[in-house]
């Protein structure tokens, strides 16, 4: 009897034990509006190490959960967090479903940029983006390349390097483009020879939203994000088919046309994206010199999506581009030149990117991502008397991987650059300027939930550039949410750059008698940070407001200037004394029914401090301001206004400019699965060549002033969109 009892305790004993150790639950995701599932949703058990992913089906599997009281997370970007309480054993074993609501409208956007999926109301990192929404406004606009889409955005100046060819660069909080990076889903393919033609080479159609991070972005994007990043977010094939077109003509002699077409199957979705664009020359102030170049250009870009399995996907992508562009005098670009009217100014591009994504979720929620992208770039400047033809290579390989913790987010991973160009020599070129970069580098970021209210997110890159050495690029960022409506958020960080002929001042020369960079100079380095609030409420149900205040700071020491000599060679060299940008950015948006107010304002200050008498950088007007007002009905129409102040600027000799500002006009009217749309560009008439002469004689060889402003002028546009 006693053995048989002693038997028993033991059975019973283990049976507990087995519970306790064998407790699972199912869950089902899904969305509450739609009620289709949701994939890749994070389910977790508070203060425990154990955590799901849900699969394409919704579904997530917790095991080996302990006895007793459990709280159980359910976690999607862009959905609200939803916190089950259960008492384990369960009583009830049947699968749960759970229903997530739609966040806000701020918290809709998911953040890519930072690699670790948050809504961007739960970023450390100070994060803005341009939603669908506001990237289809700018596409009527204009349809062919990005400009449009940055040039209205806070504190981003889009800066023309050309005046006769409208090549532009990007510059972020006053500082030069070659500060800013550029990327396309990730990707870093647009710097270098090519800078001052990315965002013209870039169609607008497929982006799903625009994600721009201010102030140093060194740890995953390493040398040359010292003022900030700009990512070109693009689209993802969905379960129902989309096809979109857009057509359009401008008073300026310019037609576009776009297409977009995306799908998704079972195991495979697909991308495409086809623009063309023609731009007749347009000389708007009868100076027989060319505002807009004419132009003709391309782009393809096909994606592909494999999913190998649930866990499992790969997407495999290509774009390629042409650009043909001819400036000058309009007689000599129609065929009709002389000696008197001989002058022009072309610009030839060709560019193919390959791209491959890989990415792998792992049971605990953890991911793995391999990237790897080669970028092939050709382009040449002719003008009469010169030429400048070279080619760029680029690779870019980058493996990381994303590991979520109890109250920790952690990435960490490693990546590599190889960048090459090669100049062609020709008779005009005394010099040949060949550079060659590799860079390796490692990182670490580690998120963390310090309390309910307070966030950190810290990392640290280490970066080993051939013949410039190691650099260290620590960088912190702090969220704090007082309350539900009023957050701040705080960040610091270091960058470097390392010398290179394509800057914004040898571009406007068009690199003519720019002496190679050499080996002597030293790499210019940077530290700064922002400091920004944030506060939104709303009133009723129909009245929203938010209010964002932001401060900034950037020092660069060591900054390469370029520097002529009396047999008119320009040589780079690195100043003694530091470049600082400092000021500050306030934005404010209303909405109330269908209207929309959108408010901003920038205040820069930005120093040359190597400069003797008047320090501030030349094209950057201390003050601007942005504002727009929107009325929208939801598939019914859209039309606004928009107007945009700029403050005086100086030049590089010292000459101040005026103060201008320029009003537009949009409207679009929708007709179920097509639209048109007009919109009326700077209607008063802000261009150059109305404060003071644009092109100097002799006219067979001419020069040019410092670009400012527009110099295209008022500019009309419309067109039809179709969406099936």
């Amino acid at each position: 009897m006693y053995k048989f009892l002693l038997f028993m305790a033991v059975v019973l004993t283990a049976q507990n034990v087995f519970a306790q150790t064998q407790n699972v639950l199912e869950i089902i995701v899904q969305n509450g509006e739609t009620k289709e599932n949701i994939a890749e949703a994070s389910v977790s058990v508070k203060d425990s190490g154990l955590s799901a992913v849900t699969e394409a089906n919704g579904k997530a599997e917790l095991n080996s959960i302990p006895d007793g009281e459990r709280t159980i997370v359910i976690f999607s970007p862009g959905y609200e967090t939803v916190e089950l309480k259960l008492t384990f054993p369960l009583t009830d074993q049947k699968t749960r479903t759970v229903f997530l609501k739609i966040n806000n409208e701020v918290g809709e956007v998911t953040i890519s940029s930072t690699r670790t999926g948050r809504e961007i109301d739960d970023e450390p990192t100070r994060v803005e983006a341009i939603d669908e929404e506001e990237v289809d406004e700018k596409i009527n606009m204009r349809p062919a390349n990005v400009s449009m889409v940055l040039h209205e955005s806070t504190g981003i100046q889009v800066q023309q390097t050309s005046a006769t060819s409208n090549t532009q660069s990007v510059r972020i909080q006053g500082l030069d483009g070659r500060y800013t990076q550029i990327l396309k889903d990730g990707f870093p393919a647009f710097g270098g020879f090519s800078g001052s033609l990315s965002i013209l080479e870039i169609p607008p159609l497929d982006l799903k939203q625009v994600e721009i991070i201010k102030g140093p972005s060194a740890t995953f994007y390493g040398g040359g994000a010292i003022a900030g990043v700009v990512n070109f977010i693009s689209k993802e094939p969905q379960e129902k088919p989309v096809i979109s077109l857009i057509f359009n003509q401008t008073s300026a002699l310019g037609t576009d046309f776009s297409v977009f077409r995306s799908q998704k199957l079972k195991s495979f979705g697909y991308t495409f994206l086809g623009s063309v664009n023609y731009q007749k020359e347009y000389d708007v102030d009868d100076n027989d010199f060319t505002e807009l170049p004419h132009t003709n250009s391309f782009n393809l870009n096909p994606r592909f999506f494999f999913s190998i399995n649930e866990k499992t996907r790969l997407t495999l992508g290509n774009s390629t581009s042409y650009q043909k562009r001819q400036g000058g005098d309009i007689f000599a670009i129609r065929g009709q030149a002389d000696d008197f009217h001989r002058y022009f100014e072309n610009n030839d591009s060709f560019r193919n990117v390959t791209t491959f994504n890989f990415e792998r979720d792992l049971a605990d929620g953890s991911k793995l991502v391999a990237k790897q992208s080669l970028a092939f770039y050709n382009r040449e400047i002719e003008t009469p008397d010169y030429l400048f033809k070279g080619r760029q290579f680029n690779s870019y390989t980058d493996v990381s991987f994303f590991k979520p913790l109890e109250k920790h987010t952690l990435v960490f991973g490693f990546n590599a650059v190889y960048d090459q160009f090669r100049e062609n020599l020709n008779p005009t070129n005394p010099f040949k300027r060949d550079e060659t970069r590799t860079t390796f580098g490692v990182f670490v970021q580690d998120g963390f939930q310090i309390s309910g209210k307070l966030s950190l997110e810290a990392g640290l890159r280490l970066d080993s550039v051939k013949d410039y050495g190691t650099f260290a690029l620590p960088r912190v960022s702090l969220l704090y949410k007082f309350t539900e409506n009023l957050t701040s958020r705080i960040g610091f960080g270091f960058g470097y750059k390392t010398p290179s002929i394509f800057t914004e001042d040898a571009e406007t020369l068009l690199f003519e008698n720019v002496f190679p960079i050499g080996n002597s100079l030293k790499t210019e380095k940077s530290k700064g940070g922002t400091f920004d609030l944030n506060y939104r409420n709303t009133v009723g149900e129909t009245f929203s407001y938010s209010i964002n205040q932001m401060f900034f700071y950037t020092e660069i020491s060591d900054p390469l200037v370029l520097q002529s000599d009396t047999a008119g060679i320009f040589r780079f060299a690195n100043a003694l004394r530091p470049i600082k940008s400092a000021g500050f950015e306030t934005n404010a948006r209303f909405q109330y029914e269908i209207a929309k107010l959108f408010v901003g304002y920038t205040y820069t200050d930005a120093r040359a401090k190597y400069l003797s008498g008047n320090q501030f950088l030349p094209l950057l007007p201390k003050h601007k301001i942005n504002s727009a007002l929107i009325f929208e009905k939801e598939d019914a129409f859209k039309t606004g206004i928009e107007a945009y102040y700029s403050g005086s600027q100086f030049l590089s000799n010292g000459f101040k400019t005026k103060d201008f500002t320029e009003v537009g006009l949009f409207a679009e009217k929708i007709f179920g699965k097509f639209s048109l749309f007009i919109n009326a560009e700077n209607i008063t008439d802000v261009r150059q060549s109305r404060f003071g002469q644009v092109v100097f004689p002799p006219y067979q060889n001419p020069t040019f002033s410092e670009i400012y402003t527009h110099t295209e002028g008022r500019i009309f546009n419309g067109g039809i969109k179709i969406r099936l």
